[in-house]
């Protein structure tokens, strides 16, 4: 069923086809002139021109199909009657859309539909607003002459997914499903099976739709032109009344929605969510977690009122929002007047919209007179900004989404789109469905090197940690084999710093055959990826944090940037390097000024003039030396000279490694305020609960990870009574510094204000163009696509030697298994969301998966309970016998607190950034018999935060 407020023209526009250009083409329709692109149907003609022909087997998301034969029109000089989808407009030619005859026949075909449908039922309110019944009403046909044939009655309805309901007793077999499948999504998960009257749709091998490939994105029951499928949430709540645009509040990809709802005011409810045909990262397009995944923000976990208690081992006692937040205040103040200014800090979310985010280091360089702010971005993709900032000179991704349409070459280095970032990974499909080229390195075999009607051209199944010599090798074959674009690197690339990094990467010590040994990787795999990726016309290069999270994190996005300047695939569409963000706003988070040492525009704290900025808006002086990170802040903790911390959205306890370190650090915290919709792992050590408000409940802005930044629009009002920007500001209020905002709006306009890439952005501006990609400014009003067009932001390309230095985590007798770390298609990040949606009936609980050989000689079996230990810590949890993970690695997630994946991870961490290294821990893998046994010494463990021996880390090794 369509958003409420969506019109549908038929069939998609022509490739490249715009009106006003050369190739329009200008037809009558009904006696009316209709100008068009060349390539446009008949039927898009028509609905461009306000003239709706019947319709049930097209949409303008899907390839014309042809089969419902409802969309018939007449053609002056043609016999019969063509079908409007499929047929294309020509110069001059006179169409009519209305006609006795065609309603003629179109009545004859309804009736035909409707004589196995069961008209004579009262629909439901939702029912009466399908297409099918919508269509039948325009030509007047309200029962079937052929009704007492043989029909499809009695069938029973697939109840298995826990958000969509399948009446086959309601299914016309118009094939929308089954080609938005295909087409859409690219999982091909359904098919019509049988023949004539045996026709069905099916889901997989004929399975329930829970059991079967699908991977419930929803794009089929969108496409349905009937009730057949239907969303549960429509079936419990009935018609939606209007919509919302807003930003999803998952993952990187920053998909636009219409919450559909019902009611005003405090009576709101939302119905659905509906992808945004107009939002320009998605296309109209969804996964199951933003179309589905939105009932966490009224579960009945959601703490609404505000908490306070005086130790952490005390009950919870709820007060007022005032009692609430003189509390916290007079607590920041009384530590900072006995132990120091500095002994306070705060911490931003990624969860959280843009402004708030800012709110919140400006509360700690403003209000608590310090730098100690960091965000989660740290664990994550800190090496990108640090990485590419050196290189390029900007700390962001250099594409578009869409730009991945244009590539030929498409290499995949530590990322798993299909899981991280669904809607992406199906536009990425479609390309590949294309004949583009396709790379991936990475220890796992994930979706994308098999799956349907793709076949990855070139695993490179490194062995984890050694990302660095893999790019190197890569590097070493271009430029050996003379496969550098030296036009290029002599117009816009720094002539010594090439020059040392070729002498470098062509040394024998870097080619693949050297390599190998290292990376597991055979050497004539690398030679041939090198040279799909160098002699690509277009080249493009996605990676995640199977690059970042690493001892060499930073070093490893140096790497990537020289590879993509050394072949002259920056700078244009179809080519770039694009780090793929795991979380919904880390991109806009780090953008906001979110580091210690960095205001917004990543523009560092020395610096006088950028200060003097900040100072004379902000009518304090602000410190000139960067704050602590968060693995600082916890050190002091332990050393005790930090004492309390504002936590905004984030839940470090479970998401940190080293879980027992981060317990001891947090417990020695005399006061730990945290803001959050639910009581999680690190709320365990607050003393401060201030409620926040979900993504529904506020107004702002998201920035996702091609840059692009969207508008959030409140659509219920705040549950617990205010937006999580508001919250920020009665503390900083409280403390004495006066934050008088009236609106979100206003919050953005003080970022445009102060942040140079931001000038142009204003919500009225993201209002009038959809979206925004960053920078924007008087020179591109509109934004910027593509970073890099004719030079780079830091003016010429710097190459840097990527010297390979290998984890000092390493295997040995005791820990003979590496363990790799990521995420899941159906949770996401700690999983205090997903976890509280009908997602849990696809991955309930963490598993971990090993190599059959690992598992056997071990004696493990699939499904067996099994103790993980590192030198950091142990957990339990069940084992998945797999081949997709090579021998001597296992792989889990971290989505569940049950599991505590992080209690084993341990402190290394990139030497340039402090970015954990979860992706490589040393490890041992043990059949347990007596689950409860480790079950409780882990929950004991957890208990009592022990505190760790400090170790002394080594010397970061230059780039």
């Amino acid at each position: 069923m369509y958003a409420i407020d969506y019109e549908d023209f038929g069939t998609p526009a022509p490739v490249n086809g715009q009106a006003g250009t050369a190739a329009d083409v200008t037809v009558e329709i009904d006696g009316h002139a209709v100008t068009v692109p060349d390539g446009t149907s008949v039927m898009r003609a028509a609905a461009l021109a306000g003239v709706h022909v019947p319709k049930l087997c097209a949409t303008d998301t899907l390839k014309a199909f042809g089969s419902c034969r409802l969309c018939l029109v007449e053609i002056e000089g043609r016999k019969g009657y063509p079908a409007s989808c499929t047929t294309t407009v020509a110069a001059g030619m006179k169409i009519r859309t209305q006609s006795d005859k065609l309603m003629q026949l179109r009545r004859s075909v309804m009736e035909l539909y409707l004589s196995d449908y069961p008209i004579e039922r009262q629909p439901t309110a939702a029912e009466a607003r399908t297409e099918l019944l919508s269509m039948a009403e325009t030509l007047g046909v309200h029962s079937s002459p052929y009704a007492n044939g043989r029909r499809h009655v009695g069938q029973a309805k697939d109840e298995s997914n826990p958000y969509f309901t399948f009446d086959p007793n309601l299914c016309i077999v118009c094939s929308r499903c089954v080609r938005a499948c295909d087409e859409t999504q690219g999982t091909f998960a359904l098919t019509i099976q049988g023949r004539g009257f045996e026709s069905k749709v099916a889901a997989s091998q004929d399975e329930p739709f829970l059991e079967s490939e699908c991977v419930s994105c929803g794009a089929c029951v969108e496409a349905c032109p009937t009730a057949a499928l239907t969303e549960k949430s429509i079936v419990a709540l009935g018609a939606p009344e209007r919509a919302v645009t807003t930003t999803c509040a998952y993952c990187g990809v920053g998909c636009g929605f219409k919450a559909e709802v019902q009611g005003e005011g405090a009576d709101t409810e939302v119905v659905r969510m509906v992808p945004d045909r107009d939002g320009k990262a998605n296309h109209g397009h969804a996964c199951v977690k933003g179309r589905f995944a939105w009932g966490y923000a009224t579960h009945t976990d959601r703490v609404l009122k505000p908490m306070i208690r005086n130790s952490i081992h005390d009950d919870w006692r709820e007060v007022s929002w005032q009692e609430a937040i003189s509390y916290a205040a007079s607590e920041i103040k009384r530590i900072q007047a006995k132990y120091g200014r500095d002994s306070v800090g705060g911490i931003t979310s990624s969860r959280c919209t843009n402004e708030e985010t800012f709110l919140v280091q400006k509360l700690v360089r403003a209000a608590f007179g310090n730098n100690n702010v960091d965000t989660c971005a740290r664990v994550c993709h800190s090496p990108t900004g640090y990485g590419l900032k050196n290189t390029l000179g900007e700390s962001a991704g250099t594409q578009a989404f869409d730009s991945v349409m244009k590539a030929d070459a498409i290499m995949i280095i530590g990322a798993n789109p299909t899981d991280g970032h669904p809607v992406f990974a199906s536009q990425l499909k479609r390309r590949l469905r294309q004949g583009a080229k396709l790379i991936i390195a990475d220890p796992r075999q994930t979706a994308l090197v098999r799956t349907p009607h793709i076949e990855a051209d070139e695993h490179l199944q490194l062995k984890p940690g050694t990302n660095v010599a893999l790019l190197n090798a890569l590097a070493h074959v271009v430029v050996t084999e003379g496969l550098t674009k030296d036009d290029y690197i002599a117009e816009r690339c720094e002539a010594d710093s090439y020059a040392r990094w070729k002498a470098f990467v062509a040394e024998p010590r870097n080619s693949p055959e050297a390599s190998e040994s290292i990376t597991g990787v055979p050497a004539q795999r690398v030679r041939h990826a090198a040279r799909l990726y160098a002699k690509a016309g277009n080249a493009a290069i996605y990676y995640g944090l199977g690059v970042t999270e690493h001892s060499q994190g930073t070093t490893a996005v140096m790497g990537i940037a020289n590879l993509a300047m050394a072949t002259g695939n920056l700078g244009r569409e179809g080519v770039g390097v694009n780090p793929l963000r795991g979380q919904n706003n880390v991109q806009g988070s780090c953008d906001m000024g979110s580091f210690p040492h960095e205001f917004s525009a990543y523009r560092h704290v020395s610096d006088p003039a950028v200060r003097k900025s900040f100072e004379q808006v902000w009518g304090v002086p602000l410190q000139s030396e960067p704050g602590l990170r968060i693995p600082n802040m916890f050190e002091a903790a332990l050393d005790g000279t930090f004492k309390a911390m504002y936590v905004q959205g984030e839940d470090f306890v479970q998401s940190d490694p080293n879980t027992h370190h981060v317990n001891a650090a947090m417990a020695s915290l005399e006061c730990c305020i945290v803001q959050d919709l639910f009581l999680n792992e690190t709320a365990k050590f607050a003393h401060v609960f201030l409620p926040g408000s979900s993504f529904l409940e506020k107004d702002g802005t998201f920035t996702n990870a091609e840059r692009r930044t969207s508008l959030v629009r409140k659509v219920l009002e705040p549950l617990a009574g205010y937006q999580d920007w508001e919250i920020t500001c009665l503390l900083s209020n409280a403390l004495g510094y006066p934050m008088n905002y009236r609106n979100a709006s206003e919050i953005m306009e003080e970022i445009a204000r102060l942040t140079p890439t931001f000038a142009g952005m204003t919500h009225d501006r993201i209002t009038q163009l959809g979206s925004i990609q960053w920078p924007v400014h008087d020179a591109a009003p509109e934004g910027t696509p593509t970073m890099h067009v004719g030079q780079f932001v830091r003016g010429k390309g710097k190459f840097w030697a990527t010297e390979y230095v290998p984890t000092s985590e390493k295997v040995n007798t005791r820990f003979p298994l590496i363990l790799t770390t990521g995420r899941i298609l159906t949770q996401y990040n700690v999983g205090a969301q997903t976890r509280r949606t009908g997602n849990v009936v696809w991955h309930k609980e963490d598993v971990l998966e090993i190599h059959p050989h690992d598992a056997e000689v071990r004696g493990i079996a699939d499904g067996d309970w099994v103790g993980l230990t590192s030198r950091a810590g142990d957990t339990v949890l069940r084992a998945k016998v797999s081949d997709k993970i090579a021998p001597g690695v296992v792989y889990t997630t971290f989505h569940f607190p049950e599991t505590n994946a992080n209690v084993v991870t341990t402190e290394n961490s990139d030497w340039a950034t402090n970015c954990p290294e979860y992706k490589v821990t040393a490890v041992e893998v043990v059949l347990v018999n007596q689950k409860e046994a480790w079950e409780k010494r882990a929950e004991a463990e957890r208990a009592l935060p022990r505190r760790t021996p400090k170790r002394r880390r080594q010397d970061p090794t230059p780039a």
